[in-house]
């Protein structure tokens, strides 16, 4: 029956590059790296996996300014911000603070105003 019948696609004469994890390790800590470079007073915040994501690491700054990247887990994300020389904290036990969410709210509002604020999501 052809309903089964699996089509493949056709293959292109270049291999897809695909990233290596020490290749994704290395953009990450380079991408999180100068985000501390840039910004004041950068804490990191572990997010443990669920169904839906991953486990992640936030960086948030001082004036609430954050980014989020993937990690294989909470001791990648504690040995990440150790080389940053960030402190780390668990997101369950702590809770995102507060500048966060100020942060957030003033850059949506800033957005639906047409403000100079960037179009991007802030952790994207």
């Amino acid at each position: 029956m052809a309903w089964f019948r699996r089509s493949r696609p056709a293959r292109s004469a270049e291999p897809a590059t695909v990233p290596t994890d020490r290749k994704a390790r290395e953009a990450t800590v380079a991408y999180l790296r100068e985000f501390v470079a840039t910004r004041v007073g950068v804490e990191a915040y572990v997010e443990p996996a669920t169904h839906v994501t991953p486990s992640t690491v936030m960086l948030v700054a001082t004036d609430g300014e954050w980014t989020r990247r993937r990690v294989p887990d909470a001791r990648a994300a504690a040995a990440i911000a150790r080389e940053l020389g960030i402190p780390v904290y668990d997101v369950q036990r702590t809770g995102y603070p507060q500048r966060m969410r100020d942060w957030t709210s003033r850059t949506r509002a800033a957005q639906r105003r047409g403000g100079d604020q960037p179009a991007e999501r802030p952790g994207s």
